[in-house]
C-alpha cells in the first residue's frame, strides 16, 4: 500500500476544484460558529491546505486567474456599494472626516514603520496605504439597530469612500513607480489619473445606457457589467495605473446603473460571493508561511505593530472629528467602531506588494507583513464588530434612536400582470418601492376570461408568472402569484386584492390600441373607481435603473388626501434605489411638507422643488422632461378633496405633451373602503362613465350632427 502523503499534494485540477468548493461550503458553517469573520475563514481554510499548511493542494495557475478576478471583484463590489450621495449631501463633512480617517493612521504607520520598524520608505508607504483604507464589515450591526440615518453612521460610510479612493490612487503610484520614470512617473503621474478617471467618467455612463436601454436579458447585463469591469482594469493597467483602481472607479460609476435591490446587483454579488472572492482570499492564505511564527519574535512585534497602528490611528481620526462637529461621545464610539476594521480590501493591496520586486528573489511585502496583515484583518474586524454592537445598543437606549415601529405598515404590494413585455418592468418598480426592512412579498396575480380560450390563457399566465418569480429570485424577493378566471377583469383583481390583503396595485398603462383604443384600456377606470387603496399605473419606456430624474406633478391639497404619505414614500424609496434626482412641482404649501419629511425620514435623497400653482401648467412642464426622465402624475378620485375637473384632459394631456415619455399616474388612498361592500355574491362594478356624462356626450354629437347638415343644406 502506497503512503497516503504520496497523492498530496492534489495536481488534478478536477479534484482541486472539487477539494476548493467544499472549503467555500464549510468555512462559512464552521466560521460561523466560532464568531470569526468569513473572510478571516477563507484564509485560514488556505493556510491550511497550502504549501505551508498540510500540503493539500498544490497553488496552480486557477489560483492566478481566479485569484486575480477575485481581487478586482473585490474592489469593484465595494465601489458598487458606496453612497455617492451622502457625500454630496454634506460635502465638508465628509471630506474632513475622509481626509482625517485617511491621513492620521497613514502618518502614524509611515513614521513608525520607518522608525521602529526598520521598514524601507516605499514599504513604509504602502503599509500606510493599507492602514489608511477600511471596510465597513460592522455596517450590518447599525442596519440592526435601524441606525443607518445616523448622523456618525453616513459620516462613516462618506469617509470610507474617500479613504478608500485615497488609498488606492498611492497604491497605483507606488505600483506605477516600480515600471521605472523616476521623478517624470511622479510628475505626470496627477495627470494620468485625472486623464483616466474623466475618460472613464465620460464613456462609462454612455455606453452603460445605450447597452440597457436596446438590451434586457439578464445574462447579456451580467456578462456587459463584467466586460465593464475588466476593461476599466485593464485600461488602469495600461496607463501604469493598478488595476484595481480601474475596477474600484468602474463600480463608483456603475453604481448609479445597478440598484441594490435590483435582480442584477444580487447576480453580481451572488458570482463575486460564491466563486470569485472566496477562491482569490483561499490563494491569499496558501501563500501564508505559518512556520515563521514560531522562528522568534520578530514577527510577535509586526503582529502587534499593524493591530497598534490599524486601531488607534482609525480611533484617533473619529475622535478629532467628533469634537471638531461638536458630536456627543457616542457618535465618537460608533465612528471608530465603523471605521477600524480591515477586510479584503487590504488584502488586495498586501497582494500588489507582492507583486513589486525590489531586488532579485526579494519583494516589497515579505511573509513578517502579509502575516501581520492577515492577523491584523482578524483583530480589528473582532475589535469593530464589538466597539459598534456596544454603541449602538447604547444610542438607541441613551439617545431615543429607537427606529420607528412597522408593526403599523401593511405594504403588500400588488402585481395584475398580463403582457410579458410589461411585467417584468412592473416587477422592477415594485422592488425599488418596497420596504426592504419589512421583507414581506409580492403578490403577482394574471387574471384570464372565463371563455373557449381560458386553458390556453391559463398556461401563459403561469409561464409569465413564473419568469417573475425567477427575476424576484435573484433579487431576493419573495413572491406569490396566482391564474385566476373570472367574467370580468376588473373584479377578478378586486377579489384577489382582498383575498391577499394587499395594500396597494401597481399595473400597466397599457399600449396595444388595437385592442382597446381608450387610453385607461379595458378595465383601468373600472378598478380605480372601484377601489379607495393605492393604484399606481406604469407606463416605461426604458430600462428603469437608465432614468436620470424624476418629475412629480402634485395638484393643490394633495397634502389633505389620506394616502398622501404613502406615495410620497413609495417615489421617495424609488428615488433612493436608483440614485436619481427627484423634482416636485407643487404649491409652496406642500413642497415644505415634502421638505419635512424627506428631511426625517430621507434625508439622502436628492431632490429639489420647482413652484407649480395651477395643475393647467402641466403643458409647460413637459419642456423639463427628457426621454430618460419619469414623470409622475399625482391624481385623485372624484369626490375627494384634491380632485379637479382638469384630470378628465389628463389622458388627452399626456398623449398630445409626453408621447415616448416613461410616466406614472397616481391615485392615492382615500377615506372610506369599498372593498367592504364588494362580495362574491354581490361582485361590485364601477361604470366607466356615469348616466349625465353618456347624455352630455349624446347631445355633443346630435347638435355637431345638425350643424353638419345645415352647412351642407347652405352650400346645396
Amino acid at each position: 500500500m502506497p503512503e497516503i502523503s504520496h497523492y498530496f499534494p492534489i495536481t488534478n485540477p478536477t479534484l482541486i476544484f472539487f477539494v476548493v468548493l467544499c472549503i467555500i461550503l464549510l468555512a462559512p458553517i464552521i466560521m460561523g460558529k466560532l464568531r470569526i469573520p468569513h473572510i478571516i475563514g477563507m484564509v485560514l481554510a488556505g493556510v491550511v491546505v497550502g504549501e505551508y499548511g498540510l500540503d493539500i493542494l498544490q497553488r496552480d495557475d486557477s489560483f492566478e486567474l481566479f485569484g486575480k478576478v477575485g481581487m478586482f471583484y473585490i474592489m469593484f463590489l465595494a465601489g458598487l456599494e458606496m453612497d455617492m450621495e451622502s457625500i454630496r449631501k454634506a460635502k465638508s463633512h465628509y471630506i474632513i472626516f475622509g481626509l482625517l480617517t485617511a491621513t492620521v493612521p497613514f502618518i502614524i504607520t509611515y513614521l513608525l514603520a520607518n522608525w521602529l520598524m526598520g521598514y524601507t520608505q516605499t514599504a513604509s508607504l504602502l503599509l500606510g496605504c493599507i492602514m489608511a483604507s477600511n471596510t465597513l464589515v460592522a455596517y450590518p450591526i447599525v442596519c440592526r439597530y435601524g441606525l443607518q440615518q445616523h448622523p456618525a453612521v453616513s459620516l462613516s460610510v462618506g469617509s470610507t469612500m474617500i479613504a478608500l479612493f485615497l488609498s488606492l490612487t498611492a497604491i497605483a503610484g507606488i505600483a506605477g513607480s516600480f515600471n521605472g520614470g523616476g521623478m517624470m512617473f511622479w510628475l505626470f503621474f496627477p495627470f494620468k489619473i485625472a486623464a483616466f478617471c474623466t475618460a472613464m467618467i465620460l464613456f462609462i455612463p454612455r455606453i452603460t445606457r445605450w447597452f440597457l436601454h436596446r438590451y434586457s436579458d439578464a445574462v447579456m447585463q451580467f456578462i456587459f457589467v463584467l466586460a465593464l469591469l475588466f476593461m476599466s482594469a485593464a485600461l488602469a493597467e495600461v496607463v501604469s495605473l493598478e488595476g484595481i483602481l480601474g475596477a474600484f472607479l468602474a463600480g463608483l460609476i456603475l453604481s448609479r446603473y445597478i440598484p441594490t435591490l435590483s435582480p442584477l446587483m444580487g447576480r453580481i454579488e451572488f458570482i463575486g460571493n460564491a466563486l470569485f472572492i472566496p477562491y482569490f482570499l483561499i490563494g491569499v492564505g496558501m501563500l501564508i508561511n505559518v512556520r515563521v511564527l514560531f522562528h522568534g519574535g520578530g514577527i510577535v512585534w509586526v503582529v502587534l505593530f499593524m493591530v497598534a497602528v490599524g486601531i488607534i490611528g482609525k480611533a484617533l481620526a473619529a475622535y478629532l472629528a467628533c469634537l471638531h462637529f461638536r458630536m456627543p461621545v457616542s457618535s465618537g464610539h460608533l465612528m471608530c467602531g465603523l471605521t477600524t476594521a480591515h477586510a479584503a480590501g487590504a488584502i488586495a493591496m498586501v497582494m500588489v506588494g507582492m507583486r513589486l520586486e525590489t531586488s532579485p528573489g526579494h519583494y516589497l511585502v515579505d511573509n513578517d507583513m502579509l502575516n501581520g496583515v492577515v492577523i491584523m484583518i482578524l483583530l480589528t474586524c473582532i475589535f469593530s464588530g464589538i466597539v459598534t454592537e456596544r454603541t449602538a445598543k447604547k444610542i438607541v437606549v441613551s439617545d431615543s434612536a429607537t427606529p420607528k415601529s412597522q408593526e403599523h405598515d401593511d405594504e403588500k404590494i400588488f402585481l395584475p400582470v398580463k403582457y410579458p413585455e410589461l411585467a417584468e418592468g412592473l416587477l422592477h418598480v415594485a422592488i425599488m418601492m418596497r420596504n426592504a426592512k419589512l421583507n414581506r412579498g409580492l403578490v403577482a396575480l394574471n387574471v384570464v376570461y372565463d371563455d373557449n380560450k381560458r386553458q390556453e390563457n391559463q398556461e401563459r399566465g403561469r409561464k409569465l408568472l413564473d419568469n417573475l418569480v425567477k427575476v424576484a429570485s435573484a433579487a431576493d424577493v419573495r413572491m406569490q402569484t396566482q391564474v385566476r378566471v373570472a367574467a370580468n377583469i376588473a373584479n377578478g383583481i378586486k377579489h384577489a386584492f382582498k383575498e391577499f390583503d394587499a395594500s396597494e396595485i401597481i399595473m400597466g398603462l397599457h399600449i396595444h390600441k388595437e385592442i382597446s383604443p381608450k387610453f385607461w384600456g379595458e378595465f383601468a377606470q373600472s378598478l380605480y373607481n372601484g377601489l379607495d387603496r393605492q393604484i399606481i399605473f406604469v407606463r416605461l419606456k426604458q430600462p428603469l435603473n437608465t432614468l436620470r430624474c424624476i418629475h412629480v406633478a402634485v395638484p393643490s391639497r394633495a397634502e389633505f388626501e389620506a394616502g398622501f404619505t404613502r406615495w410620497l414614500e413609495r417615489l421617495l424609496r424609488l428615488s433612493d434605489n436608483l440614485d436619481c434626482r427627484i423634482v416636485f412641482h407643487a404649491r409652496q404649501d406642500c413642497c415644505d411638507l415634502i421638505s419635512d419629511y424627506i428631511q426625517h425620514e430621507h434625508p439622502s435623497v436628492r431632490v429639489t422643488f420647482e413652484p407649480m400653482e395651477h395643475w393647467n401648467e402641466l403643458p409647460h412642464l413637459a419642456k423639463h422632461v427628457n426621454d430618460d426622465h419619469l414623470i409622475v402624475f399625482v391624481t385623485s378620485r372624484k369626490g375627494n378633496i384634491s380632485y379637479k375637473t382638469a384630470f378628465e384632459k389628463l389622458p388627452k394631456e399626456i398623449e398630445y405633451y409626453y408621447a415616448g415619455k416613461s410616466l406614472m399616474i397616481v391615485f392615492p388612498d382615500q377615506f372610506g373602503d369599498r372593498m367592504d361592500a364588494m362580495t362574491f355574491a354581490e361582485p361590485q362594478h364601477q361604470e366607466e362613465q356615469s348616466a349625465y356624462k353618456v347624455l352630455i356626450i349624446w347631445l355633443r354629437r346630435h347638435y355637431r350632427r345638425i350643424i353638419k347638415r345645415r352647412k351642407k343644406t347652405r352650400k346645396g
